[in-house]
């Protein structure tokens, strides 16, 4: 982690667990997305993780992205660049519980493993990553995979038990 990095969490609402394993399991995540994806952040940046319920994040969702429906995370950029290297403002990122809990529960993964692919999923969106297009998602999906695997956890584009197959 670069020098003075600070992650700020706020437990808002929702049924999350205790904010001292959420900071841990986002620190762990984001040391291996900073680590794994080579991303270059300045010194003394912060990073604002919000833990809060699908009511708050579906409020959020509408009113930045038009879209009024719950969802599982929000990734907002803070400072621009300057010369590839990000901070000090990273931004900030909202997860909803609910919607995570729920995701967790129909794919059959462990919550904490969800909620650390959703921390390194809205990091990546604060260094510009998207998956607007096929190739932006690909080269993203990619990164996660590579970082997600560093962390122990299995690949989340890999399949998923709500796809139905055939006898």
């Amino acid at each position: 982690m670069p020098d003075g990095f600070v992650i700020d969490v706020t437990l808002e609402a929702g049924d999350w667990p205790a904010e001292e394993e959420l900071a841990r399991l986002a620190e762990t995540a984001i040391r291996a997305t900073l680590s794994k994806g080579k991303l270059q952040v300045m010194d003394n940046s912060e990073l604002s993780l919000l833990f809060t319920n699908d009511a708050s994040i579906r409020k959020l969702n509408g009113e930045w992205r038009d879209k009024d429906k719950p969802t599982n995370v929000l990734s907002f950029p803070g400072s621009d660049p300057v010369d590839d290297r990000y901070g000090p403002l990273l931004g900030d990122i909202v997860f909803g519980f609910e919607t995570i809990s729920s995701e967790a529960r129909d794919m059959g993964v462990d919550f904490s493993d969800h909620l650390s692919h959703l921390t390194v999923h809205g990091l990546l969106h604060l260094f510009d990553y998207d998956h607007q297009t096929d190739e932006e998602a690909e080269l993203m999906e990619g990164l996660e995979k590579t970082i997600l695997a560093s962390l122990s956890i299995d690949d989340p584009y890999a399949g998923s038990p709500l796809v139905v197959e055939g006898n």
